[in-house]
């Protein structure tokens, strides 16, 4: 009785291993393959609790999330043949695990290899037929694209998804550096200069057009200002002429005056006439009469 209780009870603990033995789970974030004796069997597994045979059948799980790939620095020849030293990154995921397990042995660092490489030609062929300009302002996001493009197609080879490629750093090397940053100087004072000297022509070109303006406005101006003037005098001539024609003793008077005011306009001038001339016939007889 005890050694039959003894049997049931390790069947039990053999049957509950091999029970355990029997089951798996898949999570949300993995993707699993069941091999049978190194052949792939089945490979769609949605998450949650699965079955295999013991012993027979294996059970790989790899993780579905995106995955970063650093890749080392290295240096890419441009069209003018000059050296850059270039960072880039790759986010890829498994597309299809049965391929990623056939042609990576399901080897994340494998995988990640082989996709370094890949981005490492494209990275290559396009900065191979652009300059440093092109490369580092102008065609990045271009090249971006182009090489993101050419990746996806040669991973799904791997049964890979290329979720993104970009280019973190580009340095030029020491040597390079110097005479790069002085040919930017070198365009960058060409581009100051030349901004100047449009400056300057604007100016002298905005300078000359109000010096014009000017010039026009005082002529004008100076022609009002005369035909104003003679149309003054024109009626000031026109009014004495009627004034004196009424009177012309006083106007014979008015005009004395105006010549003896002119001619003592300062006290060191100096007359030298007749005491009888004629222009002097204004002060003959001024002396009040006497009354005796």
């Amino acid at each position: 009785m005890e050694m039959s209780k003894l049997l049931v009870l390790i069947l039990l603990i053999i049957s509950t291993i091999i029970s355990l033995m029997s089951l798996f789970t898949v999570s949300e974030t993995e993707v699993a393959l069941k091999l049978r004796l190194g052949e792939v069997i089945h490979a769609d597994y949605k998450p949650g609790i699965h079955f295999k045979v013991p012993i027979v059948e294996r059970v790989y799980k790899f993780d579905k999330r995106i995955q970063t790939v650093n890749s080392k620095s290295e240096k890419y020849l441009t069209k003018e043949k000059k050296n850059l030293i270039v960072d880039s990154f790759v986010k890829w995921r498994i597309e299809d695990v049965r391929q990623y397990y056939t042609t990576m042995g399901g080897n994340e660092d494998r995988a990640s290899n082989r996709l370094s490489e890949v981005v490492a030609d494209g990275l290559r062929s396009q900065f191979g037929i652009r300059d440093i300009k092109e490369v580092v302002s102008g065609d990045r996001a271009v090249i971006m694209d182009y090489i993101t493009k050419q990746a996806s197609e040669r991973a799904k080879e791997f049964g890979i998804q290329i979720v993104d490629v970009r280019i973190k750093k580009i340095e030029l090397p020491k040597e390079v550096s110097a005479a790069v940053y002085k040919r930017m100087r070198t365009e960058r004072e060409q581009v100051a200069e030349d901004w100047r000297q449009r400056g300057k022509a604007d100016a002298q070109r905005i300078r000359a057009e109000a010096d014009r303006e000017s010039v026009e406005i005082v002529a004008v101006a100076e022609r009002e200002a005369e035909i104003i003037r003679g149309l003054g005098d024109a009626t000031a001539s026109q009014l004495y002429a009627d004034a004196f024609q009424k009177d012309i003793g006083f106007y014979e008077l008015y005009r004395s005056l105006n010549a003896y005011k002119k001619s003592f306009s300062d006290k060191s001038d100096i007359l030298l006439l007749q005491p009888d001339s004629d222009f002097f016939r204004y002060f003959k007889n001024q002396l009040p009469q006497s009354t005796e």
